[in-house]
């Protein structure tokens, strides 16, 4: 597959990118694994950022459109530089020399070369050139940096009480990088509700949020890579923007990437499943009450080989590291690409919700919706939110999204078009009672009543009483025939004498009274 050029990134990737980098702080390649893209790439729209001094905030309240305006192709082109680059071998031994550090040897580089690499690039490509030479290279955590997150390969069975059946609970586990500090709860699932829900009781857990979730590529939470989707599933990377943190996935079939938690799972089977083997469990809640109580033996555990346990450890060197909770717990959401129908109404789970007539049948909307509420939008701008309504086939319609001529329909009612009648006679009065009453349902029956007391601008009120005298000794109830006996003349004609009444009589006819109350 030809690689993708930098101006091709949807607008949701963009805005991700600029997230991560301007809000988060988050290095080019920490954001160009959690994007899935080449890091130049990433190098170039944060550094066009920072030129035209944009800060998250304003690119957060941009709309697509003055974004991609921004971060245009010829913005974002620009000519290669090649640097000189150093004699690695010759770096690698003097590595090993006492004392010496890669900022020393970095700083003679740049005696030598000052046009040269500047010290995070450098100190990456040996970085990068070292790992070829030895690939077990040993990682270290900052206190608040990074939690690790996986389900465990082992299940615990729940009896159903009822039936006798056992139902497999899947495990869930999380531990921060710095201090090893643990949690785990069982789910029916791996589903994305259970996988965002134990990340929200993680955190609570943890009473704060690192700045960075490894996962590994699990469909939950990873998208499969593709042209039209983004990598990180939506309501993934939602929760993250909610806590403020990165989402940055391990690289696939490199388990060294995630290490800890692989080392997490295995303490978490060990020291909690592995006690549990020979109890029965009949419920969800019943498991994860007997995991809570040996979560906190686990974490409160010696170490063998340094001083303290897990929980001392977070304690002293990464609770106050941690990012704070947000106000308010995440909830919940899904996301989905939606078009507007001719009606102007967008279809969600079979409910029909409008937006803005104005915006246009060739627009693609975003869905994002709640167990309560649905919210549109439109160039990253929320054009509409409804209440969410699960009734199939029924409509949720705010008045302002609709055509003005669709607006004005709705304000006319059966007993105004019944008195704007009278007022021209009462022929007319009493052929709009009959169209009305005959209609399973009087609105059925607008159209066709407003059409004919609009004729009387055309012909004047007096013409239109007769041909609506006319039109009730003949029976015909519609505006086509009364348009007719106007266009012709045949309202001039005289007419046996006859007195109007309605045109049918039955128990289950309206009366006067039904309009009143409408």
């Amino acid at each position: 597959m030809a690689k993708k050029k930098v101006w091709e990134l949807s607008m949701r990737k963009i805005r991700e990118i600029l997230r991560l980098g301007l809000k988060c702080y988050r290095s080019n390649r920490e954001i160009a694994r959690s994007c899935r893209i080449s890091h130049v790439t990433v190098g170039k729209y944060i550094s066009l950022a920072k030129q035209k001094d944009l800060l998250y905030e304003t690119i957060e309240q941009m709309d697509d459109i003055t974004l991609r305006g921004i971060f245009k192709p010829d913005s974002l082109m620009q000519s290669k530089r090649f640097y000189p680059q150093p004699d690695w071998n010759y770096i690698h031994q003097e590595m090993k020399k006492k004392s010496v550090t890669l900022q020393l040897l970095w700083q003679e580089y740049k005696a030598i070369y000052p046009d040269g690499y500047q010290s995070t690039q450098f100190c990456d490509l040996y970085n990068r050139w070292r790992k070829n030479l030895n690939p077990s290279l040993y990682q270290a955590y900052k206190a608040g940096e990074k939690m690790f997150v996986d389900y465990a390969g082992q299940t615990v069975g729940i009896v159903n009480r009822s039936t006798g059946t056992i139902r497999e609970a899947q495990i869930f586990v999380a531990v921060l990088g710095a201090s090893n500090y643990t949690y785990s709860e069982a789910a029916w699932d791996q589903s994305l509700p259970n996988w965002i829900g134990s990340h929200v009781r993680s955190f609570e857990y943890f009473e704060g949020v690192t700045k960075v979730i490894v996962p590994d590529n699990i469909k939950s939470g990873i998208s499969r890579a593709c042209k039209y989707e983004p990598d990180i599933n939506p309501t993934y990377q939602d929760m993250a923007c909610h806590y403020g943190c990165a989402i940055i996935p391990t690289r696939v079939a490199r388990p060294k990437d995630k290490a800890k938690v692989e080392s997490g799972v295995q303490v978490v089977e060990r020291w909690i499943l592995a006690a549990l083997r020979n109890r029965t469990f009949f419920s969800l809640a019943e498991l994860n009450e007997a995991i809570k109580e040996l979560l906190v033996k686990l974490n409160e555990k010696p170490f063998k080989k340094i001083e303290g346990s897990r929980k001392s450890w977070f304690e002293k060197i990464e609770r106050n590291a941690l990012l704070p909770l947000p106000e308010n717990r995440y909830v919940f959401c899904e996301w989905k690409k939606a078009r507007m129908n001719i009606d102007y109404h967008i279809d969600v789970n079979g409910h029909y919700y409008s937006v803005p007539y104005s915006l246009g049948r060739d627009k693609e909307f975003t869905v994002r919706y709640t167990d309560k509420t649905i919210e549109i939008f439109h160039s990253n701008k929320r054009v509409a939110s409804h209440l969410r309504d699960d009734t199939k086939g029924r409509h949720s319609t705010i008045k302002e999204h609709m055509p003005k001529s669709h607006q004005q329909y709705l304000e006319w009612t059966p007993s105004r078009i019944i008195n704007w009648a009278k007022s021209m006679g009462e022929s007319t009065q009493m052929l709009v009672k009959t169209i009305l009453f005959v209609r399973k349902y009087p609105e059925q029956g607008y159209r066709s009543c407003l059409g004919i007391l609009r004729l009387a601008k055309r012909y004047s009120n007096e013409r239109l009483e007769s041909a609506c005298k006319r039109a009730l000794f003949i029976r015909g109830y519609s505006y086509k025939s009364v348009e007719s006996i106007l266009r012709h003349g045949l309202d001039k004609e005289d007419l046996p004498n006859y007195a109007p009444e309605l045109a049918f009589t039955h128990e289950n006819i309206r009366g006067d009274s039904y309009f009143c109350k409408r």
